[in-house]
């Protein structure tokens, strides 16, 4: 009997083990190892978001255990994600790593107020800070802990305990209203602030506050292979929660090792800048599609954040059969910061089309009746960014407007117009808020110290209309 067919079967086993030529193997993976450097991008957008804040201040020369601070009203030049220039902002950056426990002072709520909250470098919030937050207004001493803290931990501070060694705050020193004295007043206010090493709590040395308001301040996400080198500085400095752990050989794979540099070589950084590029797209199709359902019944606006994720940031994603990576990816893509009680201190709604569902376009002019009442306790805002990069549009005089400009006009009714394009209409300056011929735009709309109405949806903000004239 003949038994030709076992050296055809010889050599399709030895085809199967032997091993593959490195160059056939690497065009056959390739596709592979995008779609890891593309996951890699979704699940580190919030890190890599914190490493460029606080590339920011770096930028503005200052460091770890400091707090950057714009001294005026910020302009375009703050181009963090989707900030508000009708306030004060101070950032406090912690980090525990060489110092141990940071003590961040929160002064009492006497002659000003400060709306913010303390959040871990994967910007998960820790506690909220202020008269919403867990001193009620009466001030405190937050303690921050390293990963696994143990120790006792003395009375008088309220202990928050990160997963990551570094973090940051962010921190509204709130308006009375935007004249140049209420602006220094609540500048002297938020200076009140202190952050210091819990060794130095004896005699802590003068917090350093750096000062940004002329610094060209960009966190703005980069596409590209820098994103990676970005995720790898994370990577190195954080440990590994448990959480996260399947990521370990992912990363490994598009070069991210701890311990290792990282030295992608021409053609992978070709791969990864492709990869960023196809995470870029992804993301702001998520991003569209959290558009819906919107905040108000047969409308466009909407918090483009998911409840899955706003309970996760606040829990530290404590529900063990939810971890909604891609909606946070979204997120941070185009925000930054998380609050613990999101509602109590602070709201918002975003609008990226006008009342009959067409994108915003900066070659038009439009509309916002802002009804009469509006449910806050302190002030609204209403402030234009960059689609494309949801930043401050660069080069604009005037990116904002809010309920606290003393020359803004109102309507015989107590109801407010507001114009967006790039032209005033005739008479409106003061209402306007400028937009770039040529490129979309959005619209964020704050509420600060919300009120029932707006949950209940009693009171209703309308879409923007598109003016009949160009």
């Amino acid at each position: 009997m003949k038994r030709t067919f076992f050296p055809a079967l010889g050599l399709a086993f030895a085809a199967v083990c032997l091993p593959v030529p490195r160059a056939y193997a690497d065009a056959s993976l390739q596709p592979d190892l995008e779609r890891r450097a593309v996951e890699a991008v979704i699940w580190g957008m919030p890190a890599v978001n914190f490493e460029l804040l606080y590339d920011g201040l770096v930028a503005s020369k200052g460091g770890w255990n400091q707090v950057v601070f714009w001294s005026r009203l910020p302009d375009w030049k703050n181009q963090t994600l989707t900030p508000n220039p009708g306030t004060v902002y101070f950032h406090p950056f912690f980090n525990t790593k060489d110092v141990g426990p940071v003590v961040l002072e929160i002064p009492p709520a006497d002659i000003g107020s400060i709306t913010g909250s303390i959040d871990d470098a994967w910007q998960t919030a820790l506690e909220d800070v202020g008269p919403a937050g867990v001193d009620k207004g009466k001030g405190g001493k937050y303690l921050i802990l390293p990963p696994g803290y143990k120790e006792k931990i003395a009375e008088g501070y309220i202990p928050l305990a990160s997963s990551t060694y570094a973090g940051f705050a962010v921190i509204r020193s709130n308006l009375k209203s935007s004249s140049d004295s209420d602006v220094a007043a609540a500048v002297a206010y938020g200076k009140r602030i202190k952050i210091y090493p819990l060794s130095q709590a004896t005699n802590p040395e003068p917090t350093r506050f750096v000062d940004a308001i002329d610094v060209l301040y960009d966190s703005t996400i980069p596409y590209g292979s820098r994103f990676f080198e970005l995720l790898n500085r994370f990577v190195q400095r954080e440990p590994w929660l448990e959480r996260d752990k399947v990521m370990i050989n992912s990363l490994k794979s598009v070069g991210i090792e701890k311990g290792k540099a990282f030295q992608p070589d021409q053609k992978a950084r070709a791969v990864l800048d492709a990869a960023a590029k196809r995470a870029h797209v992804e993301l702001d199709t998520r991003y569209q599609a959290m558009f819906s359902p919107p905040y108000f019944d047969s409308s466009h606006w909407s918090l483009p954040v998911s409840k899955q994720l706003v309970d996760a940031t606040a829990s530290n994603y404590a529900d063990p059969n939810a971890y909604p990576i891609d909606d946070r990816g979204a997120a941070f893509s185009f925000a930054f910061f998380s609050a613990k009680h999101l509602g109590e201190g602070q709201f918002y709604l975003m609008s990226i089309r006008d009342r009959n569902g067409r994108p915003l376009d900066g070659s038009h002019t439009y509309r916002l009746r802002i009804p009469a009442n509006a449910p806050v306790k302190l002030y609204w805002s209403a402030t234009v960014y960059d689609r494309s990069t949801h930043a401050l549009i660069r080069g604009m005089t005037v990116v904002s407007r809010s309920s606290l400009e003393p020359d803004l006009k109102k309507n015989t009714d107590g109801s407010v117009d507001l114009h967006f394009g790039f032209k005033a209409p005739a008479g409106e300056e003061s209402n306007w808020v400028p937009t770039k011929p040529g490129s979309q735009f959005e619209v964020l709309f704050r509420f600060y110290g919300p009120e029932k109405p707006l949950f209940d949806k009693t009171w209703k903000l309308p879409d923007i209309e598109k003016s009949l004239a160009k």
